[in-house]
C-alpha cells in the first residue's frame, strides 16, 4: 500500500502517520474534556438548587405574599411578580439600543470609529453593576425621593446594554459580504438590506444574545437593592418599591429562619426555572416563524 501524498513511503512516513494519528486523538480527548469540564459546573449548580429547593417548592410559594419574620408560610409572589415586571422593562428599553448600536458598529461606524466604540461598550460591560445601581439612584430615586421598579428596570436596562450590543455587533460580522452585495446589486438601500436581509440572518445569533443578557439582569441583586429596594405587597406600580426574586433570596438567605432558608432556595429554583421558560418560549417562537417563511 503506497504512503498518502505528502509522507515519504517506508517505515519513516508510517511513523508520521502514527504519530498524527497519536496527536490527532489526543487532542480531541482533550478538548472533549475541556467541554464536559465547561459543563459539569452548571450540572452542579442545577443540581444542587433542584435538591435544595423542590421540597420547600409549591403553589403557595408564587401565590401568596411573605409572612412576619419567624412564622412558617408565606411565599414570594410580589417578587415573582417584581421580577417578570423589572426584568421585562428593562429588556424592552435595553434590547433595542443596543441591537441598534451594534448595528452601527458593524455597519456604519467605520474601522477607528468601530474600535473605540467597542472598548467603550467593553468599559460599560465591565463596570460593576452595584455601581450602576448608584448611577440609577442618582438618576431616579434621589430626584423623585422614592425607590421605584422602573429605577431597577432602568438599571437592568443599563446592564443588558453592552451584551446585546456586542454579540448584535459579532453576529453582523458572521453574515459574508456577498449577502450584502447581492441585496445592493439589486438596487436595495443600505438600511432596508439591514433590515431585511442581514438581520434576519444573523437573528439566531442575536437572539441568543437577548437571552444571554435576560439572563444576566434576571439575578442581579445589587442594583435593585439601590433602585427597587423591595417590598412585602403585590405592587405593579412602577413608582413605588418593587419586590425581586434575587431580593428576596439574599433577604431570606442572611436570615436566621430555616423556614427561609427553604424558601430562598426555592425561590432560587423559581428564577431557575423562568429563565428557561423564557428562553424556551423565545426559541419556538422563532422555530414557528422560520418554518412560516419556509
Amino acid at each position: 500500500m503506497s504512503a498518502p501524498a505528502g509522507f515519504p513511503a517506508g517505515p519513516i512516513g508510517g511513523r508520521n502517520i502514527r504519530r498524527r494519528r497519536a496527536t490527532d486523538r489526543l487532542m480531541r480527548g482533550l478538548l472533549g474534556l475541556a467541554a464536559l469540564l465547561a459543563i459539569v459546573p452548571l450540572v452542579l449548580v442545577l443540581a444542587f438548587v433542584l435538591i435544595q429547593g423542590l421540597p420547600a417548592l409549591n403553589l403557595a410559594l408564587i401565590t401568596q405574599s411573605p409572612v412576619p419574620a419567624g412564622f412558617p408560610g408565606g411565599g414570594v409572589a410580589p417578587a415573582v411578580v417584581g421580577t417578570l415586571i423589572m426584568v421585562g422593562l428593562g429588556t424592552l428599553i435595553g434590547t433595542p439600543v443596543a441591537v441598534l448600536a451594534g448595528i452601527y458598529i458593524r455597519e456604519y461606524a467605520g474601522g477607528r470609529g468601530a474600535t473605540a466604540i467597542r472598548f467603550l461598550v467593553d468599559v460599560l460591560a465591565g463596570v460593576p453593576t452595584i455601581t450602576i445601581g448608584l448611577f440609577a439612584y442618582g438618576l431616579i430615586v434621589v430626584p423623585s425621593g422614592s425607590f421605584s421598579g422602573l429605577a431597577g428596570a432602568v438599571a437592568l436596562a443599563i446592564i443588558i446594554v453592552p451584551i446585546v450590543a456586542r454579540i448584535t455587533d459579532e453576529m453582523l460580522g458572521l453574515v459574508p459580504g456577498s449577502v450584502r452585495e447581492a441585496a445592493y446589486a439589486l438596487g436595495i438601500p443600505p438600511w432596508r438590506a439591514i433590515v431585511r436581509v442581514v438581520l434576519p440572518a444573523a437573528g439566531a445569533g442575536i437572539v441568543t444574545g437577548i437571552l444571554l443578557g435576560v439572563a444576566r439582569i434576571a439575578g442581579e441583586t445589587a442594583p435593585l437593592i439601590f433602585t427597587a429596594l423591595g417590598n412585602d405587597t403585590v405592587s405593579t406600580s412602577l413608582g413605588e418599591p418593587m419586590d425581586a426574586l434575587p431580593l428576596r433570596i439574599w433577604v431570606y438567605a442572611s436570615g436566621p429562619y430555616d423556614s427561609w432558608h427553604a424558601q430562598a432556595w426555592a425561590a432560587s429554583l423559581v428564577l431557575v426555572l423562568l429563565v428557561l421558560a423564557f428562553s424556551l418560549l423565545t426559541r419556538f417562537i422563532l422555530r414557528r416563524r422560520a418554518r412560516s417563511r419556509m
